[in-house]
């Protein structure tokens, strides 16, 4: 019998292996179980996509805006960022494979937009890293020509 502390969001909703350019790919946050603060990775407010892998450990690709950038102020440009990264396969340190506990699927993005499942858990997030005024609108982004 497993323990509750080995439970972790892997799910059969989490898309499996790196999806090619346009296709489906997962959106996280980090579970309380991953400690934000020491991390030499994921940084407060990152926007974080990804696959599942067969052994049930997750690749991310993450983006933080590290160099403040203006043009990824908003959270779903930084998921952007790190989505077209992932997809063209670009060489890249914002990259890791944990173990799923660490993460929790929160929607879908894709070469269209990001639908988030749990905008709540999303805007927790965006809460907690002091940086709410990056979040999205709503819980659908549509990527388009302004």
């Amino acid at each position: 019998m497993s323990e509750l502390k080995d439970l972790t969001t892997y799910s059969k909703d989490t898309p499996i292996g790196l999806p090619s350019v346009g296709g489906r790919a997962g959106v996280f946050v980090p579970t309380a179980e991953f400690d934000v603060s020491t991390s030499t990775t994921i940084r407060h407010g990152a926007g974080i996509v990804g696959f599942g892998n067969p052994d049930g450990t997750l690749t991310i690709y993450y983006e933080a805006n590290r160099f403040d950038d203006s043009s990824l102020h908003k959270w779903e440009n930084k998921a952007r960022k790190a989505y077209d990264r992932m997809v063209m396969v670009a060489p890249t340190v914002s990259k890791a494979k944990l173990n799923a506990k660490y993460l929790e699927f929160v929607g879908y993005i894709d070469g269209s937009g990001i639908t988030l499942k749990e905008p709540e858990r999303v805007t927790e997030w965006l809460t907690q890293s002091n940086a709410q005024d990056t979040a999205p609108a709503g819980p659908v982004v549509l990527w388009g020509k302004k």
